[in-house]
């Protein structure tokens, strides 16, 4: 049994320790390829925007302590040509890497890259090249810097080759495609890893999981290993421990207090059973007449004992069974008290155990939930609502658990399943249930809750909630809730780089219908743009009335070339409309101004700018036009000047 019971120690010891030290070893080599990372982009910043060759070799000069971190430093033009390098080595300036994977891969995703483990031509030893992207003044890709790291003396594993390591406990870093940056067999670096169906861990961690197991090791040997993932490199740092090496120390404690264990078994047991065959006799007996007691078989326990013990126990047994028995009495009362209070009160009430179930619900919350005290409760909860459902439960297991406070809304479908043909009513209830704690004892006997029909009151906050963001003449977004989806889209934007295309317009020739038709003419020309408007839009786009005849469009996910068609198609659809007046046609155009969130705005207003400046350039080309507008447009920004 205590080798049993060690080895699971020694398992969870082992395995707590070698994730703390992969963990420490991803954080250290973690901050060293980040300060490289870092270095490199400050050197990137420095040289934008700059083609000059002898300039850049130059700056490279300049920044000569780089090479504590870097064996060399290289500068790459947008076309893949080396355009500098420090220290300068021969044939390299001019080399073209456009088809290296570590270019094409800047070039795609314009991020920092680590390339794939490579051996240097002069010191033999493996290499990675640690590179960033290049970019012009207008922020489109212009090349890459790029910095050489010897992988054995540039100090990145300094503290693996400093960890005492043997054939049982050592440490692999991997690249992400499964190539050995680092073992302490060194014939093994820059070899593949083993198959990944031997070492399903190994196969996982390749794949991006970071934690600990038990399993098959690089070797095919049992034992416990911990991964840990270097992010801004794309590698994987595995510690392995064998089960031998493990238990070793087990084992040899184990051996060595072997003899000792038998000796103190074989002199123990025998004595052990005597004593404790004549000790637990009167407990017997003790035992026999609870068992009497519980039966109603006899009101109290008599025991003829000279153990004082024994008989202090059965003397305080008899006391606790009379108060016990009066208690019982006094519960009674009380529950048939608490009944009738639960049956009187228009309150929906119910009783939950901390398993989970309700053993009770009074008539007033059974006559709102609009079931039968026999329905099951397994039935009835499938009536919460779906979206609500999981959450709920979720946090009604909680509050069980911890004994805390239960406090909910839902949404509660109302109807006798019995009965297709009756209508389904959707209810929200406000839930609020606590612990029944018994104060002197101070423990839990379950939850009692309060159910409360706040539909009514949703359903007013729905109203103003509604209200107060849109218009209520033609029903679409007002400025407010326009304003708040806009600084929405732009944060989703900053965030993940979706695009969002944007579209402000008002109306040419609006004037006259208010001038001669009068506003009640105006207000039926705004509502018909409204519904055109609306109906030329997918249903995820927002429409907005901004004010008088001055209207919005939010297009998220949407490109700039496919907002350019949507514009056309509103330009055209509005162009169609008429009112009729006293025999007199009026019909609107629209002067549109199209943009799209870009990298180099600052905050949304930005772009509302730019909408706007494009909206008013389509009036000065003759109106009834949409004018799309970048950030790099000459007239646009001609306009912000």
């Amino acid at each position: 049994m205590a080798w049993h019971l060690g080895q699971s120690m020694v398992q969870r010891t082992s395995l707590s320790h070698l994730r703390y030290e992969a963990n420490m070893l991803t954080d250290e080599i973690t901050q060293q390829m980040s300060s490289r990372i870092s270095a490199l982009k400050h050197v990137s910043e420095t040289v934008a925007g700059r083609d000059n060759s002898l300039w850049l070799q130059n700056e490279l000069r300049r920044n000569n302590a780089l090479l504590e971190w870097f064996e060399g430093i290289v500068i790459i033009d947008a076309n893949g040509q080396v355009v500098a390098d420090w220290p300068m080595v021969d044939d390299r300036q001019g080399l073209d890497t456009s088809q290296t994977e570590y270019f094409r891969m800047l070039k795609g995703t314009q991020s920092p890259y680590v390339s794939e483990p490579f051996v240097g031509r002069a010191s033999q030893y493996p290499m990675v090249l640690v590179s960033v992207p290049r970019f012009d003044a207008q922020g489109s890709f212009a090349g890459v810097v790029g910095g050489v790291v010897s992988l054995r003396t540039s100090g990145l594993f300094s503290r693996l080759s400093r960890m005492q390591q043997s054939e049982g406990s050592y440490a692999v870093i991997f690249t992400a495609s499964g190539k050995v940056l680092y073992h302490p067999d060194h014939e093994k670096i820059m070899s593949d890893a083993p198959a990944q169906s031997n070492n399903r861990w190994l196969s996982e961690a390749l794949d991006g999981w970071q934690g600990s197991a038990v399993g098959s090791l690089l070797d095919g040997q049992i034992g416990m290993q911990a991964y840990g993932q270097v992010w801004p490199a794309g590698w994987i740092v595995g510690r392995y421990l064998t089960k031998e090496e493990a238990h070793l120390p087990l084992s040899d404690y184990i051996k060595k207090l072997w003899w000792v264990w038998a000796i103190l078994a074989v002199l123990m047991l025998p004595l052990l059973w005597w004593l404790l065959g004549r000790l637990l006799r009167p407990l017997r007996y003790l035992e026999s007449q609870i068992g009497e007691v519980g039966l109603g078989q006899r009101k109290y326990v008599a025991l003829a004992t000279n153990m004082q013990e024994l008989n202090q126990v059965a003397s305080t047994f008899n006391r606790v069974e009379g108060e016990r028995q009066a208690l019982l009495d006094s519960v009674q009362e009380r529950e048939a008290f608490l009944n009738s209070i639960l049956q009187a009160t228009p309150q929906g009430m119910f009783v939950a155990n901390f398993d989970g179930d309700i053993t009770y619900m009074n008539p007033a919350l059974l006559d709102l939930l609009g079931i039968s005290s026999t329905v099951p409760m397994s039935q009835w909860i499938e009536q919460v609502h779906p979206d609500d459902r999981e959450g709920a439960m979720d946090m009604w297991r909680h509050s069980l658990k911890t004994h805390s406070e239960f406090v909910r809304q839902l949404r509660f479908i109302r109807h006798d399943p019995s009965d297709q043909k009756t209508d389904k009513e959707t209810l929200w209830l406000e839930v609020h249930a606590r612990a029944v704690m018994v104060s002197q004892a101070e423990f839990s006997l379950g939850m009692v809750g309060m159910v409360k029909d706040i539909t009514e009151r949703r359903q007013q906050e729905a109203l103003q909630r509604w209200e107060a963001e849109h218009d209520p003449l033609t029903g679409l977004l007002n400025r407010r809730g326009f304003e708040r989806r806009l600084d929405e889209a732009f944060a989703e934007f900053q965030k993940t780089s979706t695009p969002s295309a944007l579209m402000l317009f008002d109306l040419d020739h609006f004037k006259p219908i208010n001038d001669e038709g009068g506003h009640a003419l105006g207000d039926e020309m705004l509502r018909r743009i409204a519904q055109v408007v609306a109906w030329e839009v997918r249903r995820s786009d927002h429409v907005a009335r901004q004010g008088g005849d001055e209207f919005g469009v939010l297009l998220p996910s949407c490109t700039l070339g496919q907002a350019r068609k949507v514009a056309e198609s509103l330009r055209q659809a509005v162009a169609d409309i008429s009112v009729t007046h006293e025999g007199k046609e009026y019909c609107v155009t629209l002067s549109i101004g199209v943009t799209a969130f870009d990298e180099e705005d600052h905050e949304m207003n930005d772009a509302v700018k730019r909408a706007d400046a494009a909206s008013y350039e389509a009036k000065a080309q003759g109106r009834n036009a949409a004018v799309v507008s970048v950030v790099d447009t000459s007239s646009v920004n001609a306009l912000f000047d």
